[in-house]
């Protein structure tokens, strides 16, 4: 749609016979662009393709630093959209740089749009794409055809991995056609917004900056390329070039700052010549100095040279995860989407606050969001997002970023000492930048009780030895048990009135409702069994009681609190997706979701009651389970409906019925698109790790089988077909880079987006939990049990006899 709105542009500004001309040098060198502050900041749509950044070890004490083998540390992010790269972070993962680069081959009669545009893995070795390649690094790019001038660009990016540099490489395969240059339409968001920034042209390249974030732009070698900077949507020269010409070339924004950008001639066919490659060093700093510092020494070391050293570092992590072979084989795929989901979930972690994991590398909706003002986005840490993630880690082999996740969780729990905080400590915060500062202060329960189960992981693993879980035990997860079973009241920013009480959560998963819900309450009881285990084994055995009584006490009222039986869907029993009180079948009104109007409990089904198999809770074929399976995977209309086919076998789910978190469906816009706020007709879509959830239930599934009737009964047969069709549901929604999103386009309202079936939205791509879902769903597959049950909780609950005692 980008692509089609610029050539309506371009037709508008010049019309048929005003067009032509090439870009050239300018007609009128003029110093300061007009236009301040230019057209209002937005980010970048948040579907990528890849996302990137150098690979970096530890020191000895699980630290980034100059210790590292592999100092000094580039603290380089980026991303790619479908035919540009987009966000660029420096400093912290969440601090964006750029909004995008744009490549633009214009001509005689202007800007040539793209007829088509192909992803390509290893796109710096590989002429023509053969298929999809096994992933060795985060080298993802696209090729941008025109067919008419029988041309192809191809564009791929990287990240000096010893300095904070961006390079980006462009080749035409062909050359250029005579009289057409390619131009590099730089767009920054220096400082984490997209206004405030100033820039100028400097020492053959391009500098912009806004306070301290400094960036500077230029070419590897050959003559000083044609730059100018102006103002987004005034002067920052597309007017221009869609007529083909620079008719005025600005070398500065002067002294107000707002929305700037730059074009940089990068490749040109003038004099005759056959250029085919040009390399775009971009450099960051504190300074204009640092930033052009970094730029010259990039390319002072070699492109191609730092390039090998980046792949080559990314091939040694790859390696040493001892149980990537072990996933790729268990895949539908080869094992192509296991190898880029390690690439992608390590891409996800701060290099300054090791450990540091983050949801994506995105905005949502970005394209619409504004960006005047700092945000983080989906570039943050939230509890239950990283316990997937660290989990995902150490299904896959890598023990050490595991270990350093959990060493940073006490940087995101609430304690005395924590800013702000006057009321009971704890807990886990909702939502933080990666060093740790607050953004979002609900009391969501199941990301207090996930850090406990994080922990009793990985001791069990032996990633943490007794002396530190002692340690941890003491400092960090005896609060967090604490606080689930007593409770109490918050008073932090805004929350200063809710009172938490066991299994009584201020916000559920989604983030969106009070009360109890399965999903929540499967982590708080998994989690306060898991404390009781490490109460016993570090000498707190009171406690130890404690936390199992109040354990047992949600265990046993999971039916008659949750479990409704005369609901208006099917036939009327299965649990609801959450209740604001004890009694599933009182009918009452939940609170809207996102701008769509709340419905009665009972018209909501979700997923949740899949953790309850999945951490041990209860068993797959308890009949309070059974039924509410049935009723997931009912069709039904639409607004209620969660199951969802894509054809070809694959199959996905919604978060649940009445979901508002999406594109509006009535009007076909972005999420929060109109007037910035909700809307009634919001819909959220099918989201991919539904698929893994589904499949892991699955393996439990076929688990109790096996053990019942063995594993040759033909119902066996079925259970691992339908496993295998789960593998390679998740597989077929990742895109073209193997990028796994959010939500994904289920046919469902107006499409002027023009997605594909199946395809991902402008939610987030790629997703970090599906990642790991489909890292520990593989783990699963390999191992045929389920990677996240818990032996504990399932031996006092699901596996225990109806005469046996609960303690």
């Amino acid at each position: 749609m980008t692509s089609l709105r610029l050539i309506i542009i371009f037709l508008t500004v010049c019309g048929l016979a005003a067009c032509s001309g090439s870009l050239s040098r300018s007609q009128e060198d003029v110093t300061a662009a007009p236009g301040a502050p230019g057209d209002s900041a937005t980010w970048s749509n948040a579907e990528k393709i890849a996302i990137g950044t150098s690979y970096e070890a530890y020191d000895a004490d699980g630290a980034f630093s100059s210790a590292s083998a592999t100092a000094p540390i580039s603290k380089v992010w980026f991303s790619l959209g479908k035919d540009r790269v987009t966000e660029v972070m420096w400093g912290l993962i969440h601090e964006a740089q750029i909004r995008e680069i744009r490549f633009l081959l214009v001509g005689p009669e202007g800007i040539v749009a793209p007829t088509r545009v192909e992803t390509v893995i290893h796109p710096v070795d590989v002429v023509r794409a053969e298929g999809v390649q096994m992933p060795r690094a985060p080298e993802t790019g696209f090729r941008l055809h025109f067919s008419e001038l029988a041309r192809t660009v191809l564009v791929s990016a990287f990240a000096d991995p010893d300095r904070d540099t961006l390079i980006v490489r462009t080749v035409a395969e062909r050359g250029l056609p005579a009289g057409y240059d390619l131009v590099a339409y730089i767009d920054p968001a220096l400082a984490n917004t997209g206004s405030g920034d100033r820039a100028r042209v400097i020492s053959g390249g391009l500098h912009a900056f806004e306070g301290n974030a400094h960036l500077f732009a230029r070419l590897e070698a050959g003559a000083e390329p044609q730059v100018s900077v102006g103002f987004v949507g005034v002067s920052d020269g597309l007017a221009n070039l869609a007529i083909g010409r620079m008719s005025k070339s600005y070398r500065d924004t002067g002294d107000q700052s707002g929305n700037v950008a730059g074009t940089m001639k990068i490749m040109s066919s003038e004099g005759g010549g056959d250029q085919r490659k040009a390399i775009l060093s971009i450099g960051f700093g504190a300074s204009f100095e640092a930033a052009k510092r970094n730029a010259d020494a990039t390319i002072a070391s070699g492109p191609q040279q730092q390039y090998q050293k980046y792949v080559q570092q990314w091939g040694q992590y790859l390696g040493a995860l001892s149980g990537l072979k072990t996933l790729a084989a268990a895949a539908e795929d080869g094992g192509h989407l296991a190898y880029m989901s390690a690439l992608n979930l390590k891409i996800m972690e701060d290099k300054t606050h090791a450990g540091a994991l983050i949801a994506s590398l995105s905005n949502p909706w970005g394209e619409t969001a504004p960006a005047d003002q700092p945000q983080t986005g989906y570039k943050a840490v939230w509890p239950r997002d990283f316990f997937q993630v660290a989990s995902a880690f150490l299904a896959m082999g890598d023990a050490d970023t595991a270990r350093a996740a959990y060493r940073y969780l006490p940087t995101v729990q609430v304690t005395a000492d924590t800013p702000g905080n006057a009321g009971v400590s704890g807990w886990f915060l909702q939502k933080t930048h990666v060093d740790g500062e607050i953004e979002w202060v609900a009391i969501q329960q199941d990301q207090t009780a996930m850090p406990i189960m994080l922990g009793w992981q990985l001791w069990q693993q032996g990633v943490l030895s007794d002396e530190d879980m002692a340690t941890s035990y003491d400092q960090m997860l005896k609060p967090a048990a604490d606080f689930l079973v007593h409770g109490g009241r918050p008073s932090i920013l805004w929350n200063t009135e809710f009172e938490a009480r066991l299994g009584y959560t201020q916000q559920e998963r989604w983030e969106e409702q009070e009360g109890y819900s399965p999903s929540t309450v499967a982590a708080v009881i998994s989690g306060l069994v898991a404390a009781a285990d490490l109460a016993v084994a570090f000498g707190d055995p009171a406690d130890a009681q404690s936390y199992l009584a109040a354990a047992d006490q949600l265990e046993a009222n999971l039916e008659a609190w949750m479990f409704t039986t005369s609901g208006t869907l099917g036939d009327g029993e299965y649990f609801v997706r959450i209740t604001q009180n004890q009694d599933p079948n009182d009918k009452a009104q939940l609170g809207d979701n996102n701008g769509r109007p709340g419905l009665p409990e009972d018209q909501i089904l979700d997923g949740g009651v899949l953790e309850l198999v999945r951490y041990g809770v209860r068993s797959w074929d308890a009949p309070s389970v059974l039924s509410t399976v049935l009723e997931l995977d009912r069709p039904r209309e639409d607004n209620l409906r969660v199951r969802y086919e894509f054809g070809d076998g694959v199959i996905g789910w919604r978060r649940y019925g009445n979901d508002g978190y999406g594109e509006d469906g009535e009007r076909g816009t972005n999420y929060h698109e109109i007037g910035g706020g909700n809307t009634p007709g919001q819909r959220g879509r099918v989201w991919p790790f539904f698929s893994g959830e589904r499949a892991h239930y699955e393996i439990a599934r076929l688990n109790g089988m096996i053990a019942a009737h063995g594993s040759e009964h033909p119902d066996v047969a079925i259970v691992r077909s339908s496993i295998r069709q789960l593998i390679k549901s998740m597989e077929a929604f990742a895109n073209d880079g193997l990028a796994l999103p959010e939500q994904v386009w289920d046919g469902v309202g107006p499409n002027p987006f023009e997605y594909e079936l199946g395809e991902g939205t402008n939610s987030a791509t790629p997703l970090a939990w599906t990642h790991a879902e489909y890292i520990k769903l593989l783990r699963s597959a390999a191992d045929q049990r389920v990677w996240d049950r818990y032996p504990i909780v399932a031996k006092r609950y699901s596996e225990r006899s109806q005469t046996q005692p609960s303690d």
